[in-house]
């Protein structure tokens, strides 16, 4: 059993950790867990060609952009579930974030029933962006398993933070389940 943590923050910070501290409590509970870090991937931007269409939901889960998503769609497709964070930015996912979903539209079709969580963190307000992470994970046919979100201005500030720990320890388990079952 594998978990996949996604981090959609551009910098070393309360998102990465919310994501590695999930991960951990998972680690604990036997389940094998792998971190991507989107700020040290080279992901370019979809050109919107469609070629990754072409076969509809039978399509062959390639990209004809040539980039670090070619190593990632196998890693994608193996895991038994995902975490995805992202800061909040103008109350939305970050870029980052956004455009590795966009990349993942060769393979979103295989996607559907793998459970997945969403995280956010914000300084003042996480307005859409567990919404944002939602929404796709419905396109795609993913099984909603739950979110956590934190406030925190400064990087470090969230581990400070025991509702959240809490919260995540919860989320952790919802998942660990919601892959065994």
């Amino acid at each position: 059993m594998k978990i996949i943590g996604i981090s959609g923050s551009p910098r070393r910070g309360n998102t990465e950790w919310m994501v590695k501290d999930l991960l951990a409590r998972m680690a604990e509970s036997g389940v094998e867990t792998e971190l991507i870090l989107l700020r040290k991937k080279k992901i370019k931007t979809c050109c919107g060609c469609l070629s990754c269409e072409e076969g509809g939901v039978n399509r062959k889960g390639v990209c004809r952009l040539q980039d670090d998503m070619q190593e990632l769609y196998p890693k994608l497709l193996a895991a038994d579930g995902w975490v995805i964070g992202t800061p909040a930015y103008f109350e939305m996912l970050s870029g980052l974030l956004k455009n590795f979903m966009d990349r993942t539209c060769p393979i979103w079709p295989k996607l559907s029933g793998k459970p997945v969580v969403g995280m956010a963190v914000a300084e003042e307000g996480i307005g859409k962006a567990i919404s944002n992470i939602r929404t796709y994970a419905d396109l795609c046919q993913m099984q909603w398993m739950g979110s956590v979100i934190g406030l925190a201005t400064k990087p470090g500030e969230i581990a400070k933070n025991e509702k959240v720990k809490q919260r995540l320890k919860r989320l952790a388990m919802k998942l660990v389940r919601g892959v065994q079952s």
